[in-house]
């Protein structure tokens, strides 16, 4: 992997293990920097910001990242190029019209502290977690996902208009709602049958970890009427049929009230919303399953399994729980951990790790 002028690192190559590599080092030395690096070169973007200026080096005008991905077809030169002006991404050295094209090459899943509140956070976090995840599986729910946001906003601003008599065509209103509500359709079916096989491998990590004491099931919250036999045509009519059914309150609110930005997930654990009543180690075994549940999703899905990038995640976990991420990890998946010190437990369960002390943005290779 290299870097240019990205965050602290200023032109960093380095090389990692296929296994476990830890990244230790005292805060602000760039550990999250290097995650941070690795997950853009996977999603485009940034989890940290939303301002891809902030990963360019304030002396530089221009930032770049770049590595090799080893598939079961090949090796994939990827390169990602951030500017002022915009970012490009190449594949086999060559630049893609679309960033959606590009999504999808090199998969990762990020488990950072705040990810423990994916289960008591708001159902903004469970969405986003929904979209990011499910769009490195699918191109199709990428590009439709994609389509859907870009219609909600013009269909949100027509609204305004209409409310404010700045319009008052509502043929256009009609043509917006059609085609949020094909696009919304497609979304919402996706997101449901994700959902069901991620709740199959999420429900048998949570036995695990539970000690076979606790069942976890996912049930997705949605404003229509979904399940296994549901096509994406019915799913369509149900939505067409809000949106004209609350079309005048939806002018007087200036905002469309209904679709997939309204939906979310409940945890369920022994027959209890474990959001609600379940307790803190509760909510915790329940993000973890789900988080190390994604693994087996990606590789069912897509065939190679993701990276796996563990941002100082460890020091939030207690010792059972720590065992059960790095035994599921275990010579399975190519993982990233960052840590300010590598407890006695990590050490004794991870096998054959290599170790990188981040220093100023330098990485130094421990020797075995």
């Amino acid at each position: 992997m290299h870097l240019r002028h990205f965050r602290n690192y200023d032109d960093l190559t380095v090389h990692f293990a296929p296994g476990v590599n830890v990244l230790i080092g005292h805060n602000a030395q760039g550990k999250t920097n290097m995650l941070e690096a690795i997950y853009a070169l996977s999603l485009t973007k940034s989890h940290r910001t939303n301002n891809d200026r902030d990963l360019i080096n304030w002396q530089h005008q221009s930032a770049m990242i770049s590595g090799v991905v080893e598939k079961q077809t090949g090796r994939v030169p990827l390169e990602l190029q951030f500017t002022t002006k915009g970012k490009k991404a190449k594949v086999n050295h060559l630049e893609q019209a679309r960033l959606s094209s590009y999504v999808g090459q090199l998969n990762a899943i990020l488990f950072a502290p705040e990810d423990l509140s994916l289960v008591k956070g708001a159902p903004a976090l469970r969405r986003h977690f929904m979209d990011t995840e499910f769009s490195q599986m699918s191109s199709k729910y990428l590009y439709d996902a994609s389509q859907y946001r870009t219609l909600l906003r013009q269909r949100n601003k027509y609204l305004k208009q209409l409310k404010y008599g700045q319009q008052h065509d509502r043929v256009l209103l009609s043509v917006l709602s059609d085609q949020l509500a094909a696009y919304g359709a497609e979304v919402i079916v996706a997101r449901y049958h994700f959902l069901h096989q991620l709740e199959k491998w999420a429900a048998n990590l949570h036995e695990q970890i539970s000690l076979q004491a606790e069942q976890l099931k996912l049930k997705y919250i949605t404003q229509v009427n979904v399940g296994d036999d549901t096509s994406v045509d019915q799913v369509y009519h149900q939505l067409l049929k809000i949106y004209q059914d609350h079309q005048e309150r939806e002018v007087d609110q200036g905002t469309t009230s209904y679709g997939p930005q309204r939906d979310d997930i409940h945890f369920v654990v022994n027959g209890k919303n474990v959001q609600a009543f379940g307790s803190q180690g509760q909510q915790r075994t329940t993000a973890l399953s789900v988080k190390l549940a994604e693994i087996d999703l990606m590789k069912e899905q897509t065939g190679e399994y993701p990276l796996l990038l563990l941002d100082d995640v460890l020091s939030e976990l207690d010792t059972i729980r720590q065992t059960h991420l790095l035994t599921a990890i275990q010579d399975k998946v190519q993982t990233f951990l960052t840590t300010t010190s590598l407890s006695d437990v990590a050490r004794q369960l991870i096998h054959q790790p290599t170790i990188f002390e981040i220093k100023n943005g330098n990485l130094i290779k421990e020797e075995a």
